[in-house]
């Protein structure tokens, strides 16, 4: 049976009210609006709902930028190595995306990601090329499990290509800034299209000027793709090494069946292509966890089509302000009926949780997988 208003403890139904009350008081907009305009990076928003301002844009090629964010106080801390989920605002629809972390904790707490523009990259144009100081995002709480352990290894061997030496920059930074030096012998080889393309170049090249890391840069304009065979030429002593691999899938894919075949310690990370459309007029089915799918009208709340159709749904003041009909979705997009905004979810972007969505004010704008 659906939950009510009046099964609500006391306690959760006096503040329902106060919020109603509240939110009635500013309308059009809601207590949250004011909160989000005049302190957005407040603690207490939950840790799927943390805030962040960028601080800086910074260019490092001509496709690639580096965006400094202030994240709220809600932001748990990372590891080097890990990504963050960013949530972004591109011409009205939200759409998440999963950047690397490209440094270690900041006295200033501070964090940054660098995006390389994609072709046709919705949210790695924006991000790249139009997005400004003050721009608020969307944060995740750090995710991932490609981090250095400690001890560290003797002999460490880090394989980049492209935008995959963001993560192994943040570890580099991170062991660098270190007031103990760095013991390990390090080896990073990196490959980029060209020679302007290679994003962190001249700090790279200074750590290897400085002996803490042995640089062997390649262009592929030059030098041909990445092969294994070049990898075992160009280290002979790859098979005393820990490895850690961040770049394309083909360049992925060979490193892992030759390590595989040698039978070598091979860490990787691979970064997750967009899977999800959205249509904010064409509604779409809607799965349950249980397999049960319901077609929804793109006018139609998702909490009203599925109830049509028979499938039991949490619920309670069906006007926005409970919470009472929350539910996460893992995939897919809906359109809030009040606003037209739209949310996406990404499996492997939005988190293993997916995005928490109130079933009574949205409707599917797409197929959508909901957690329940």
């Amino acid at each position: 049976m659906s939950a009510t208003y009046a099964d609500k403890p006391a306690a959760s139904r006096a503040r329902g009210l106060l919020r109603q009350i509240a939110d009635a008081a500013v309308h059009p907009l809601t207590v949250d609006d004011l909160l989000d305009h005049f302190h957005p990076l407040r603690g207490g928003t939950g840790v799927e709902q943390v805030r962040g301002r960028i601080v800086e844009v910074r260019p490092e090629t001509a496709d690639a930028t580096t965006i400094v964010i202030k994240p709220g106080r809600d932001w748990a801390g990372h590891v080097p190595g890990q990504y963050v989920r960013v949530g972004v605002e591109v011409d009205g629809v939200r759409l998440w995306r999963c950047y690397s972390l490209t440094h270690g904790p900041r006295p200033d707490g501070r964090i940054s990601i660098t995006v390389k523009a994609i072709p046709d990259g919705t949210v790695s144009q924006f991000l790249a090329r139009r997005v400004t100081a003050g721009t608020m995002l969307h944060l995740g709480q750090p995710e991932g499990d490609f981090v250095l352990p400690r001890p560290l290894p003797r002999k460490m061997l880090m394989i980049t290509a492209g935008s995959g030496i963001t993560p192994v920059i943040g570890m580099l930074r991170n062991l660098f800034s270190q007031a103990a030096p760095v013991e390990s012998d390090i080896v990073l080889v990196h490959s980029a299209m060209a020679q302007p393309e290679v994003i962190f170049g001249a700090e790279m090249r200074q750590y290897a000027a400085t002996g803490r890391l042995r640089l062997i840069e390649r262009h592929t304009d030059t030098d041909g793709l990445l092969t294994t065979d070049d990898l075992a030429a160009l280290v002979p002593d790859l098979d005393e090494r820990i490895a850690y691999a961040c770049g394309p899938v083909g360049l992925l894919d060979a490193l892992e069946a030759y390590y595989d075949e040698h039978r070598l310690t091979l860490h990787t990370e691979r970064f997750r292509p967009l899977l999800v459309e959205a249509d904010a007029d064409a509604g779409g089915t809607v799965t349950f966890a249980g397999g049960t799918v319901v077609d929804a009208a793109g006018d139609t709340p998702i909490l009203d089509a599925a109830e049509n159709a028979g499938v039991l749904m949490p619920s309670g003041c069906r006007m926005g302000i409970c919470m009472g009909c929350v539910l996460p979705m893992k995939s897919g997009a809906v359109r809030d009926l009040r606003t037209g905004e739209l949310t996406v979810a990404v499996p492997g972007e939005t988190g293993a949780g997916g995005v928490s969505i109130q079933t009574c004010i949205n409707a599917a704008a797409g197929d959508c997988h909901l957690d329940h």
